[in-house]
């Protein structure tokens, strides 16, 4: 990380210093009249954004919620390898990984078939596939997500507080066009010594962030529309003593007669989380009618785990719940047929907008995926960097990947519930169909299968074969490189922070990068130079070159093998009020291990390429170097010039 830019600082450098011009300061105590941006709800999906937004002082963000306070004990525990990448764009995913149980591999157990009453073990596989991250899949209690989060926006600019105790009583969009702060929501206190008082809050965007009961989607009147399967499962987090050999791993257990459980070991060595297969509903009926007790579930776990014994010491949180798909059509307030004549005010995120068994392990990861892609668009309308129909592209995208999401968790869940393959029941599920769908489809719960179609924000494929392994619309994949200046080896999308800014990288051609007429130093003359580069255009004078689009270059030579002061002096910026260099623009591959960045993402190493990257981690476009006109249409699709 770098800090010092601007003055030596001692003390943490996640610490930033707070911003002067920060309007956002939370005093707990009452809310003001108006803010740029009020999200509602504490949950994974409020807080990825509001740490977002809190790095903008002069953006004023509040998030309120009905809670008294931060959340102590989680449900959504499973951290895909997709949000293990955002996490360390945020700076915690360190600390995710210190203390989190780390799922390395998956077991299947399936009636023995000699003595189908018991079980025996039929397969046990890599959890994430070789080379998918470089990150792992974790398990970790959810509050201490939270945790996380908020300590960044702590630290951040605006040093940003949740105010809690507030309960949303209504919400309404003002029609007047010109109205700056155009939606008026109505919050109720519920704290001690307030309990009634009623605040109003006006707001240029509101985000609901407040769960699957979201009384801002109710406000907007859209519904969640989806199937039950009548299916009954409960879960629980237990320390218990048993002779079962799997119960560190993550483990499918699939019995003749008693039903299924999945198993997922819990963070600090014996926590367990049981996910346990109960009875079918009928139609219509509810699971609260069923008076499940926490002794049903240990019952029913102790009968599926035959003939292993599971005696259970101490309950730590349990629940029983519904299997259920839902979608809301879109994820905003606005109506198809309004789409061309009025932008977005208010979005909802997360469990507000799509629901999913917890057994995929989804939902937590792709509530913050939804918050990733709407704060680097919130802040770039409020800083007027875009104008507002860029908000059009949040609901268009996050709605198309929770479809796709549904539809594969809707799969994963019939199987896991469905009877299993006999002779007397010949269309049920076999258990090694199961594990072979777990294998095929490993990416979508790694969270890397997401894909972003064709759109303003996202180009074509016509470019697509100069970087074959950084695929358009995809999530920047990650790859060792050495830093040239101080040969620090790194990971390429490390350099990409949750700060709202555009990356372009720009993988060298084949030629001396310090020659004049090379492709990679002509790039760099016309992105630095030229009246058409996005990178003037867009930056505002007296900014650092940086502040919008950060540009960075990956020769092709070794770091020994190339001087740095012969480099495009775009690779070289001066930064900060004393025109310090910036020497952490320009890689190099790492040549040891069969680790070079240009075979792994098969970049075309006669031509190079420019990877365009989203302040999301996304691909947005992959162009040839000499492809000046074309980057400067890209970004003028969307973005609007500064003075």
């Amino acid at each position: 990380m770098q800090f010092h830019l601007n003055g030596v600082r001692t003390g943490d450098p996640d610490l930033f210093e707070q911003d002067p011009k920060a309007t956002a300061v939370a005093d707990t105590h009452a809310l003001p009249d108006t803010v740029d941006v009020l999200i509602v709800g504490c949950g994974p999906a409020g807080l990825t954004l509001a740490a977002q937004l809190a790095a903008f002082p002069d953006i004023t963000t509040r998030i309120v919620d009905q809670k008294p306070g931060p959340l102590q004990l989680g449900q959504a525990d499973g951290v895909a390898c997709r949000t293990m990448e955002m996490f360390h764009a945020f700076g915690f995913c360190e600390r995710v990984m210190r203390e989190a149980y780390w799922v390395n591999e998956t077991s299947f157990w399936k009636p023995d078939s000699e003595r189908p009453e018991k079980i025996a073990r039929s397969g046990r596989v890599q959890d994430v596939e070789d080379g998918l991250s470089e990150f792992p899949h974790v398990i970790l209690n959810q509050a201490r997500v939270h945790d996380f989060y908020l300590d960044v926006m702590r630290k951040a600019p605006n040093r940003l507080e949740p105010d809690y105790s507030r309960r949303l009583v209504d919400l309404e969009v003002g029609a007047a066009a010109e109205d700056d702060f155009p939606v008026t929501v109505r919050l109720e206190r519920t704290d001690a010594g307030h309990e009634g008082e009623v605040e109003i809050v006006r707001a240029r965007y509101v985000v609901g962030c407040d769960g699957a009961r979201s009384s801002v989607r109710k406000s907007l009147g859209r519904e969640l529309r989806g199937d039950s399967a009548n299916q009954a499962w409960g879960v629980m987090d237990v320390l218990a003593v048993t002779d079962f050999p799997d119960i560190r791993l993550k483990t499918l257990v699939q019995s003749a007669g008693e039903g299924s459980i999945l198993v997922i070991p819990r963070e600090g060595g014996y926590l367990v989380r049981i996910y346990v297969e109960l009875d079918k509903l009928s139609e219509n009926e509810r699971v609260a009618s069923r008076n499940i007790t926490v002794d049903h579930l240990i019952a029913a776990t102790q009968r599926i785990l035959r003939p292993y014994s599971f005696d259970v010491k101490e309950v730590a949180w349990w629940s029983v719940y519904e299997i259920g798909q839902r979608l809301c059509d879109r994820f905003d307030d606005v109506a198809e047929p309004e789409a061309e004549t009025r932008t977005p005010r208010v979005f909802i995120a997360g469990d507000a907008c799509h629901t999913h068994s917890p057994k995929a392990g989804q939902g937590m990861n792709v509530s913050m995926q939804d918050a990733f892609n709407l704060g680097w668009k919130l802040a770039h309308v409020l800083q007027g960097r875009s104008g507002p129909e860029l908000l059009h592209s949040y609901s268009a995208e996050r709605q198309a990947i929770a479809a796709e999401l549904i539809d594969f968790d809707r799969e994963w869940a019939r199987m896991l519930s469905a009877p299993l393959k006999s002779d007397a029941n010949p269309d049920g599920v076999d258990p090694a169909e199961v594990q072979t769908y777990f294998v095929r489809h490993g990416r979508y719960t790694a969270g890397t299968a997401a894909r972003y179609r064709p759109s303003e924000l996202t180009g074509g494929s016509e470019h697509q074969h100069l970087a074959k392994g950084l695929e358009i619309g995809m999530r920047f994949h990650s790859a060792p490189a050495i830093r040239l200046a101080d040969a620090k080896p790194v990971h390429l999308g490390h350099t990409i922070k949750a700060d709202g800014r555009w990356r372009i990288f720009a993988f060298a051609d084949a030629d001396e990068p310090a020659a004049e007429n090379s492709a990679i130093n002509r790039i760099c003359t016309f992105l630095g130079q030229s009246p058409h580069s996005p990178v003037r255009k867009y930056t505002a004078a007296g900014a650092d070159v940086d502040a919008v689009i950060d540009v960075r270059a990956v020769f092709q030579q070794g770091h020994r093998d190339l001087d740095l002061e012969a480099m495009p002096g775009l690779l070289l910026p001066a930064k900060g009020c004393y025109g310090l260099y910036d020497y952490e623009k320009m890689f190099c591959p790492d040549l040891t291990g069969g680790k070079d960045i240009f075979d792994m993402r098969r970049i075309d190493r006669k031509r190079g390429c420019m990877v365009v990257v989203r302040p999301d981690q996304y691909i947005a476009h992959v162009l040839p170097l000499d492809a000046h006109d074309a980057l400067a249409a890209f970004f003028d699709g969307f973005m609007l010039e500064r003075g």
